[in-house]
C-alpha cells in the first residue's frame, strides 16, 4: 500500500521503516529538515537497536523516503500520525499542539477514501474531535485510531512483530472500511498470530494510557515495598521473586531501584490525571498521583544513600554515576532518574562525573553543568563512590576487582539491583543495593 508518516520522531521514523519492510510504500513527513536528511541518508536521529542496519535496508529497495514537504503525502491511501505529545509546560496535561498543527496541515493532502490512523498517545475524546474536523472537511475519508506500545530498545521487533493490534474504529461501514485497510497494512504480522482488538474510539485511546499506568504502578509498588525492606532488614529482590511467582501478580516490571523515567510513563501518567480531572472522573485516578510521588521519592532516597555510602557528606566526594539514560538499550534523556540523581548530588556538593555508552550528547545538552566522560574506566578513576543508575550490559560486566584498581574508595551503590552482593563484597566494596540488607 501506499503510506504517509506524519512525525517523523522515535515512534515515526521507526514506524515508517518497518511499514516499507512489509512491503508497502512510504513516506515519511517532518518539519525538521535536519532530521529528514539523516533520515533519508540511512541514520537514525536516536539510538536504537536494529534501526540503522533497517533504514539502509528498506532505503535500497525504494520503498521509503522521507520529506519535508505535507504535499508529499499526496497519494497515500494511508496515513499515520506519529506526532509527539509532550507534557505541557507548567502542567500535567498533554500539549496536543503538535498533533493539531499536524493534523490540520494534512487535511490539505487528504484524498477521498484515504485512511487517517492515529498514532500518537493522546488525551481520550481527541479521536472523536479529530474525527468530527475530517468529516467536515473529508467526509469520504475515515479516521482510526491505532495505540502503539514501543518499548525502547525493542521498537523494532515489536513494530514487525507486536504483541497485539488495537483498532479504534468508528461504527458502521466507515468502521469496517477502516479495519479491511489496517488490516491489509498488518497482514504479514497478522498471518503470523499477532492478536487483533477492535474498540470505539475511547477505548482505543485508554487502552496505552490504562497500560502506562498500571506498570508504572507496579514499578512503584515495588519501590514502595523496597522501602519497607529497608526498615525492617528484608530482601525486595526475594520478596519480588516470591510474590512474582504468583501467575496474577507475574515478575516483571517488578525490580526495586531508582524509578521509571523517559518520554512516556512520567508524562503519560500525569497527562491522564489531568484528563481524568477535565471529565470530572479525577477520584478515579488520585492513586496516580502517589505512584508518582514514590517514583520521584526515589530520586532523593537515592541521593541520601550516597551520602551514607560515602560517610556522611558529599562536600568534595567524587562520585560516577554510571548511566545517563532513562534505561539501556536507548540514548532518551527524558526524565531520567539517573540524570535528576547526579544533578542533585552535585548541587549538594558532590564532584560528579556522569558516564554512558550513547546518551552523553543529549544528557550535556540538558545538564550541561555535569561533567561527562565516555570512558568508563575513566570516569570512575579516583572516584569514592560508584552509583549504577542505568542498567547497561557493560555496568553489569564490571569487573569488582579492575574497578578496584581505579578507584578512591571501594564504595558501589546498585541503583538497579543487577550486580552480585556476594562477589562485590568478596573483593573488599561496600556494597549496597536498593531494598536489600
Amino acid at each position: 500500500m501506499r503510506i504517509s508518516v506524519i512525525g517523523c520522531g522515535y515512534l515515526g521514523a521507526v514506524h515508517a521503516a518497518c511499514m516499507a519492510k512489509l512491503g508497502h510504500d512510504v513516506v515519511g513527513i517532518d518539519v525538521d529538515p535536519r532530521k529528514i536528511s539523516e533520515l533519508q541518508s540511512g541514520r537514525a536521529p536516536f539510538f536504537e537497536p536494529g534501526l540503522p542496519e533497517l533504514l539502509d535496508e528498506v532505503l535500497a529497495t525504494g520503498r521509503l523516503k522521507f520529506s519535508a514537504d505535507m504535499a508529499d503525502a499526496k497519494g497515500a491511501e494511508v496515513h499515520f500520525l506519529c506526532v509527539g505529545t509532550p507534557q505541557r509546560k507548567g502542567e500535567y496535561a498533554a500539549d496536543m499542539r503538535y498533533v493539531d498543527g499536524a493534523f490540520s496541515s494534512l487535511l490539505d493532502s487528504l484524498e477521498p477514501g484515504n485512511v487517517v490512523v492515529g498514532k500518537s498517545t493522546v488525551p481520550v475524546g481527541t479521536a472523536a474531535r479529530l474525527a468530527d474536523d475530517l468529516a467536515e472537511r473529508h467526509p469520504d475519508a475515515v479516521l482510526a485510531w491505532n495505540p502503539e506500545f514501543l518499548r525502547e530498545g525493542f521498537a523494532v521487533k515489536d513494530t514487525l512483530s507486536p504483541d497485539r493490534f488495537v483498532y479504534g474504529v468508528p461504527a458502521g461501514a466507515a468502521g469496517e472500511r477502516a479495519t479491511a485497510v489496517l488490516d491489509e497494512v498488518y497482514s504479514t504480522p497478522l498471518s503470523l498470530g499477532t492478536r487483533r482488538l477492535t474498540s470505539d474510539y475511547a477505548t482505543a485511546e485508554l487502552v496505552k494510557a490504562a497500560a502506562n499506568s498500571f506498570l508504572a504502578t507496579k514499578i512503584s509498588f515495588i519501590n514502595a515495598m523496597a522501602e519497607v525492606c529497608e526498615v525492617t532488614g528484608a530482601d525486595v529482590t526475594l520478596l519480588a521473586d516470591a510474590i512474582g511467582m504468583d501467575e496474577r501478580i507475574g515478575r516483571k516490571f517488578l525490580n526495586a531501584g531508582v524509578g521509571f523515567g523517559g518520554g512516556c510513563l512520567p508524562k503519560d501518567i500525569r497527562a491522564f490525571m489531568a484528563r481524568a480531572g477535565e471529565l470530572g472522573a479525577d477520584q478515579a485516578l488520585t492513586f496516580l498521583r502517589e505512584v508518582d510521588d514514590i517514583n520521584v521519592r526515589r530520586r532523593t532516597r537515592t541521593v541520601e544513600l550516597t551520602r551514607t555510602l560515602v560517610g556522611g557528606s558529599l562536600l568534595g566526594k567524587r562520585i560516577a554515576v554510571l548511566g545517563a539514560a532513562f534505561k539501556p538499550d536507548s540514548d532518551d534523556v527524558r526524565d531520567s532518574p539517573a540524570l535528576s540523581i547526579a544533578a542533585q548530588l552535585q548541587l549538594q556538593g558532590a564532584d560528579v562525573t556522569v558516564t554512558d555508552p550513547e546518551a552523553i550528547e543529549g544528557a550535556r545538552r540538558r545538564f550541561p553543568e555535569l561533567m561527562y566522560e565516555a570512558d568508563l574506566m575513566q570516569a570512575i578513576h579516583k572516584a569514592d563512590a560508584l552509583l549504577l543508575l542505568t542498567e547497561w550490559q557493560e555496568y553489569r560486566n564490571l569487573a569488582p576487582e579492575a574497578a578496584t584498581l581505579a578507584v578512591h574508595t571501594r564504595n558501589i551503590l546498585d541503583g538497579r539491583n543487577v550486580l552480585d552482593p556476594a562477589r562485590w563484597r568478596a573483593a573488599g566494596w561496600n556494597y549496597k543495593g536498593i531494598g536489600r540488607p
